[in-house]
């Protein structure tokens, strides 16, 4: 049976889910209905139209008239982090499971405020933070938890992009405050979590904005991590480089076993040996197959999810750590100080508890 969803938000990185996304869960997979969207810019409410199908008297302004008027059994939620909690708050009350971009919000508190509330209504939530579910990070991951060469002790990894002059004006963006490590930097964090097996025990993040940035926060990081399975983990991040190095989809994540080094880089995966001090062997990975990836993959298994299959690695617990870690970096990167990550969820779910 198909689930009828109201897609919020198609403007931004909406139209990239009306374009490349919605269309192949609708009309390949068929999984999923679209019954109406929402956007605050009615100039917008073309995408839904020309992409899906949707006509006009199903695109609202208003997502409460949205829900009033259409029976949905989830939302998507694809809309600046700072508004995600009321869009959230909002399904909930229609009795809405939820999709939702990631992080879960901009600050942990309301992280932890959504995550009460959505157990609290006995709702399903899953985060798009898709890059995870890519092919070469997929196949990467599956290659070391079979430990074919040996134990992990240590991933380092980089991104390296050039926004200098590639966001449009006025974009949300340029007065985010710790925009890198939100709109980019959680993808790299939530893969090292990923690869390594485990949640973060302690951060240490240093953050900066070289003097040509037209940003107001700060665009490149580099963060240590210690996972709680004793893997040591290195990243390096930057926004505003003057080359295209390792962009989305290109990053460069390199894991170190004890009989193989596994990298990936540029969507290749391979594993290199010295054989003894004057060579060595390099393996070419196989990349894994399946017929969707990225966020054609999330909605998918989701979709299957609340029609009562498994749940989706990417649900609302796995994605509360995924958020601790990102902000207690934050937090490290403003202190200067290390950030032990789960007693920093503990101590903001503990004042959840109170508040509640």
């Amino acid at each position: 049976m198909k689930k009828r969803f109201i897609q919020i938000g198609l403007g931004g990185f909406g139209e990239y889910w009306c374009t490349d996304v919605l269309p192949y869960v609708i009309e390949e997979l068929g999984t999923a209905e679209i019954v109406a969207a929402v956007d605050i810019n009615p100039d917008n409410f073309v995408n839904a139209q020309k992409y899906v199908g949707l006509p006009p008297e199903k695109c609202y302004v208003d997502a409460r008239k949205a829900l009033q008027e259409n029976e949905a059994d989830f939302v998507n939620i694809v809309v600046p982090p700072a508004v995600h909690e009321q869009m959230i708050d909002l399904a909930l009350e229609f009795g809405c499971d939820i999709l939702c971009e990631k992080p879960i919000a901009d600050t942990m508190e309301a992280c932890c405020r959504i995550y009460r509330n959505v157990k609290a209504n006995g709702r399903k939530m899953a985060v798009t933070i898709s890059h995870r579910f890519d092919q070469p990070p997929q196949t990467m991951e599956a290659l070391l938890r079979k430990e074919a060469y040996g134990k992990l002790t240590h991933i380092t990894s980089r991104f390296a992009e050039t926004y200098l002059n590639r966001l449009p004006e006025g974009n949300f963006r340029y007065e985010m405050e710790d925009e890198y490590l939100l709109e980019w930097g959680i993808h790299h964090l939530d893969m090292l979590r990923a690869l390594a097996g485990s949640d973060a025990k302690t951060v240490y993040a240093k953050t900066w904005r070289p003097p040509w940035s037209r940003l107001k926060s700060d665009t490149s990081c580099a963060v240590t991590i210690e996972m709680e399975n004793g893997v040591h983990a290195l990243y390096e991040g930057i926004q505003e480089n003057a080359a295209r190095l390792n962009t989305w989809q290109d990053e460069y994540f390199r894991a170190e076993c004890e009989f193989g080094t596994v990298i990936m880089d540029h969507q290749q995966v391979k594993v290199v040996r010295s054989t003894d001090l004057q060579s060595e062997e390099i393996i070419h990975v196989p990349l894994l197959k399946r017929r969707a990836w990225l966020h054609a993959w999330l909605i998918e298994m989701f979709v299957e999810w609340i029609g009562g299959g498994d749940e989706p690695p990417n649900n609302l617990d796995d994605n509360l750590q995924c958020c601790a870690l990102l902000f207690a970096s934050i937090e490290s990167a403003h202190t200067g100080m290390p950030v032990a990550v789960q007693e920093f969820l503990k101590s903001y779910m503990d004042k959840e508890a109170q508040n509640g």
